[in-house]
């Protein structure tokens, strides 16, 4: 399939699309994209007016957000194997939109210092940082990945999630959280993700 362009920047969400583009193995063009330039140019705000990156266009349709990105193209390339079967369905699209959601809002407010109430905690869809902590570690540990026996595009926004958790120190580094990396660590797509956006960074520190 032709006709991909992944709109990014290295030092971002942006790794995440990558590494599941290279998990598909799809072709696919990439735009590096500044914040506060390029990022939040007409160009790219008619694709993403929120001017976040990623961003995808796939034949002329714009997918954004990490985990729709991953689900997306999950089910546009299935000779990949990264679509969840049925019995692995209900735990891919849970722990993914858990990760989208509870977890992404949890641990964002924790580091802007915001702790909810005990009464204010009836309002958020996380209820309290600790509580998404131990229910992720409980996921993690249930299987070798979160949806089942084998890696699914799931793998990719959670694992993202716990890899950049327990490195910058937003999530504790649990056993559970170590285990779980450590299978994820060894995939040949995430290491040539990784080389790919690292060669990009060093690229951007170089020119300027």
């Amino acid at each position: 399939m032709a006709g991909l362009t992944l709109y990014t920047n290295p030092m971002s969400r942006g790794r995440i699309a990558r590494w599941m583009l290279e998990e598909v193995g799809a072709d696919y063009a990439v735009e590096v994209l500044g914040y506060g330039g390029t990022m939040k140019a007409d160009a790219y705000l008619a694709i993403n007016p929120m001017g976040k990156v990623p961003a995808i266009v796939h034949d002329g349709r714009v997918v954004t957000e990490c985990a729709a990105i991953c689900a997306y193209l999950a089910d546009a390339f299935p000779d990949a194997g990264l679509a969840p079967t049925d019995a692995e369905r209900a735990d891919y699209y849970r722990w993914m939109f858990f990760a989208a959601g509870p977890l992404e809002q949890a641990i964002t407010n924790r580091s802007l210092g915001v702790v909810p109430s005990d009464d204010q905690q009836r309002m958020v869809g996380y209820g309290d940082y600790d509580r998404v902590v131990t229910v992720l570690e409980a996921a993690v540990a249930a299987h070798p990945y979160i949806a089942g026996d084998r890696f699914t595009a799931a793998d990719v926004y959670v694992g993202s999630h716990v890899m950049w958790g327990t490195q910058f120190g937003t999530l504790p580094k649990l056993d559970a959280f170590t285990a779980y990396l450590g299978r994820l660590l060894e995939r040949p797509a995430y290491a040539r993700a990784s080389e790919l956006d690292d060669a990009a960074v060093a690229e951007m520190q170089a020119a300027g």
